[in-house]
């Protein structure tokens, strides 16, 4: 298991690797895009914004596994981080269909453990999904309005 100084140290490197600028991009393209089923997100994944969703998807499931092979303590890891909540509740109600369509039952596997081994599990992840939907929305509305 890791030590606290090495569960921060990692959490660092990994808080740097977010803010690189292709990786800004791509977490704003993925904070924005809203699947509503595997088809869906496998028709984005395919088009040209697949790679922002890949990158941050793919990101997310890396850190994970860190977590859940001992690297980063979960704990400090889910006080200092929230994003990959957001990231597993966008494909949480399909990801059944799409470990399915990729043959791949492990898809996101630590994605999702470590969300739902998170404090409130599946209820906070869908808390958080639909607060931060909520908040697009009502932003992409004001700007509609502003126009």
């Amino acid at each position: 298991m890791a030590t606290p100084v090495d569960s921060a140290n990692l959490i660092l490197k990994l808080y740097e690797l977010r803010r690189e600028e292709t990786m800004r991009k791509a977490r704003d393209f993925v904070l924005r895009f809203n699947p509503k089923s595997a088809d869906d997100y496998m028709a984005t994944i395919m088009g040209p914004n697949g790679a922002y969703v890949r990158q941050v998807t793919s990101y997310w499931d890396m850190a994970a596994t860190f977590v859940i092979k001992g690297a980063i303590d979960m704990e400090l890891f889910n006080e200092t981080a929230g994003e990959h909540i957001l990231v597993f509740g966008k494909i949480e109600p399909f990801l059944a269909d799409l470990r399915e369509k990729w043959g791949n039952p492990n898809m996101m596997a630590n994605l999702e453990k470590v969300c739902l081994a998170a404090p409130g599990g599946i209820e906070h992840v869908r808390k958080v999904t639909q607060q931060v939907r909520a908040m697009i929305e009502a932003s992409e509305a004001a700007a509609a309005g502003a126009k």
